[in-house]
């Protein structure tokens, strides 16, 4: 549980411009999903019988939920390493994560052809335990549930101060909560490792169908490890852009460490990235300069170059720097997912896939209502960290001692 006074409410409107920007992408994005469900999936998307998924499963389900994996990986670090002055950054990533994971499973629901069926994935005897996909899917739609508990102390806190009626009750389940909350956090730390090695695991019976540069035993290893350093990438992103959007002082402090966490992550994965496609002999694929080889070198220098510039002090103590990183980082990390699921994907003469109108507006309007929720949820409920003690904001007498940085030595609104 959290230290009194650690986190705070955003002071400020819900309704502003970037709300209603928000809301009208929403709003388009599930005009298409209506239309979806009244016409048929066909009617939206440029699916086939050769291209079964598209943009919804290869950015909603695959990609997406690696960029929500920042709960997961906070989760690693804290309570199996036992870092705990990061401790401050966990609310806003177990909520990050709670939404990515839970529009993940709603995209999965829109994609599905024949939705009608659903009902039979709650009835036990009609699991089929040898498929992957039931595995991600059964292991998805728990963690989800999982983040909610984990994420309902929040909710609880906030309902004691803010309704008397509603703190008994809160009073009463808080503590009890308390004591199971360590059961929830291994099944946090658990069902993550499980699925998202299963989605590399989905991806090694395409043997034909999946290109050299992509297609190796590795991928359920490969797939965990990217997860994991997209998780402190997306952290640290989200911890950047929170601060500069609602003039918070940045937490350079913790960011930093985590910062020198992603390199030793990311050597990792690319020494077996090489290794394997120097053991398959495959090397002459990633110069040939087609463009197979060219969305191969945009992902790995992306996550490279990023790696290497956090190796530099100086990046890890500058807000700009980091956020530069973490996109790049976060930029080559989906570039992988997304070059193993559509476009390192070919079934076969004859057929193409590039994804239509609504269905890029359906994509872009799952990911506007998570941004959303996340506006009203931090505006609702203590999830940001308080911010730094008075003798821990950087200025020019402490610069050496402290080694934070404040705004004014990162960023600096014009």
């Amino acid at each position: 549980m959290a230290h009194k006074n650690e986190y705070t409410v955003v002071k400020g409107k819900i309704l502003t411009k970037p709300f209603l920007f928000l809301l009208v992408l929403v709003i388009i994005g599930f005009m298409f999903i209506v239309m979806r469900y009244i016409k048929g999936i066909g009617a939206v998307t440029n699916l086939s019988d050769g291209y079964p998924w598209g943009i919804w499963i290869a950015y909603d389900v695959a990609t997406g939920t690696a960029l929500a994996c920042g709960g997961y990986a906070m989760a690693i670090l804290i309570y199996i390493m036992n870092k705990w002055k990061y401790h401050p950054l966990i609310r806003s990533a177990i909520l990050t994560s709670l939404f990515g994971y839970g529009l993940a499973g709603f995209s999965v629901v829109i994609d599905l052809g024949r939705y009608w069926n659903i009902y039979n994935f709650f009835i036990p005897a009609r699991w089929q335990f040898n498929s992957v996909m039931f595995e991600v899917a059964l292991c998805v739609m728990i963690y989800t549930l999982v983040l909610f508990v984990e994420f309902l102390p929040v909710i609880l806190e906030r309902l004691k101060e803010q309704n008397k009626l509603l703190a008994k009750y809160a009073d009463w389940l808080y503590p009890k909560l308390n004591n199971v909350l360590i059961f929830f956090i291994v099944l946090g730390i658990t069902l993550p490792s499980m699925h998202q090695s299963s989605l590399g695991s989905m991806m090694t019976i395409a043997v034909h169908k999946l290109h050299p540069l992509w297609h190796t035993g590795f991928l359920p290893l490969l797939f965990l490890i990217n997860c994991v350093y997209i998780g402190f990438a997306i952290v640290i992103f989200e911890s950047i852009v929170s601060s500069y959007a609602f003039n918070r002082p940045y937490e350079v402090k913790e960011l930093s460490g985590l910062a020198g966490i992603i390199p030793w992550l990311t050597a990792i994965w690319v020494s077996i990235r090489i290794g394997d496609l120097y053991y398959r002999k495959q090397m002459l694929a990633v110069i040939k300069g087609d463009f197979y080889s060219i969305m191969f070198l945009i992902e790995l220098l992306s996550i490279v170059v990023g790696s290497i510039m956090l190796l530099n002090e100086k990046v890890k103590r500058s807000p700009r720097w980091l956020f530069i990183t973490a996109c790049l980082i976060l930029f080559g990390g989906g570039v992988y997912r997304m070059n193993v699921y559509i476009i390192g994907f070919n079934p076969g003469p004859g057929w193409k896939y590039f994804p239509s109108l609504p269905e890029f507006m359906i994509t872009l309007g799952i990911v506007a209502l998570e941004i959303l929720l996340y506006l009203i949820f931090i505006k609702l409920f203590p999830v940001l960290p308080t911010g730094h003690k008075p003798d821990e904001i950087l200025t020019e007498k402490t610069f050496e001692k402290s080694k934070v940085i404040p705004r004014r030595f990162g960023w600096q609104r014009r």
